[in-house]
């Protein structure tokens, strides 16, 4: 186990931002570590640093209860904020070599690290610029190379892809399973749910400083009241119709907004075909008809009352 959280609880004065919270982290894993703002995430991941002082628990990396003066355990460490943290004087490669010389003492070491880095995001082309010339996204994968270059074992990825062309997100996200590939273990937080169904191999959802759901992406996923929705291009759809439906076996929910119908099923296996079947019926005209499974969203939605983003 490279992370083990046991009963951690955090307390500011009268609020409680973690409650009794106990979580593992597994070695060559990618862990989702999701919640809408205010549930606990930064708080959670400072005190695993031992950045804050908690009031009770227990937090072991690599086995070893870590503590403020553990530097043997913080140099297997990398942690890339949100907030970009680099020397505006230093070119990009000059950043990325002071941060790497930070743990990496042997100098041919140290440039090898140095330009795996430049290649892992990406940004070959860009050594001798300085920050001020790059773009957001560029200036994003320097951040994560200066907290990545001295290949730690655990990596901690808050927002890495926040307000990023696409461009760039793409080349971090790739970065970031060409580390977990070669063997770091990686804890990683996101407003983006995309990016954690194709990142995640384990998912935490965290609400007011309290696990409410964890598990892989399809684990999740059954967790979700519904089973499926379906969603209807239909011009001008009457009240009466709209009441029909919601009075059918199996639906949940129906909602209608700017000419588009979605219908949330708890259970069945022939709705779309019943759909369908009904509104000929009727002889209702629609356009497009797609059936989809409950998302992550949906899941997040249900459990924390909030979307992902919020």
């Amino acid at each position: 186990m490279i992370i083990d959280v046991k009963n951690l609880t955090k307390k500011y004065k009268e609020l409680t931002a973690i409650n009794d919270l106990s979580f593992n982290v597994k070695e060559g894993e990618i862990l989702g570590l999701l919640g809408p703002n205010g549930s606990g995430k930064s708080t959670t991941i400072n005190c695993i640093l031992s950045l804050l002082k908690y009031n009770k628990g227990s937090i072991k990396i690599f086995g070893k209860e870590i503590k403020p003066d553990s530097y043997d355990i913080k140099a297997k460490i990398g942690v890339v904020f949100q907030d970009v943290a680099v020397f505006e004087e230093l070119t990009v490669y000059e950043n990325i070599d002071y941060f790497c010389g930070l743990y990496i003492k042997d100098k041919n070491t140290k440039k090898k690290y140095v330009e795996d880095a430049i290649e892992l995001v990406g940004l070959g082309e860009f050594k001798k610029f300085r920050p001020k010339q790059l773009s957001g996204g560029l200036l994003r994968r320097l951040n994560i190379a200066c907290g990545i270059a001295h290949k730690p074992k655990l990596i901690f990825l808050d927002e890495p892809t926040v307000a990023v062309d696409p461009q760039s997100r793409n080349n971090i996200l790739d970065g970031i399973k060409k580390l977990r590939d070669n063997g770091a273990t990686i804890v990683y937080t996101t407003h983006y749910m995309e990016e954690v169904e194709i990142l995640c191999d384990r998912i935490i959802i965290l609400d007011k400083g309290k696990i409410l759901a964890e598990g892989t992406s399809d684990e999740l996923k059954k967790k979700a009241k519904i089973e499926e929705r379906i969603t209807v291009e239909i011009n001008n759809l009457e009240e009466k119709y709209i009441k029909e439906i919601k009075k059918k076996e199996n639906v949940d929910d129906v909602k209608y907004d700017a000419n588009i119908l979605f219908v949330t099923y708890k259970k069945g296996k022939n709705n779309l075909l019943e759909l369908m079947d009904y509104l000929k019926s009727e002889n209702i005209n629609f356009n497009k008809i797609y059936s989809e499974r409950p998302t992550l969203n949906d899941v997040f939605l249900e459990l924390t009352g909030k979307e992902l983003r919020d």
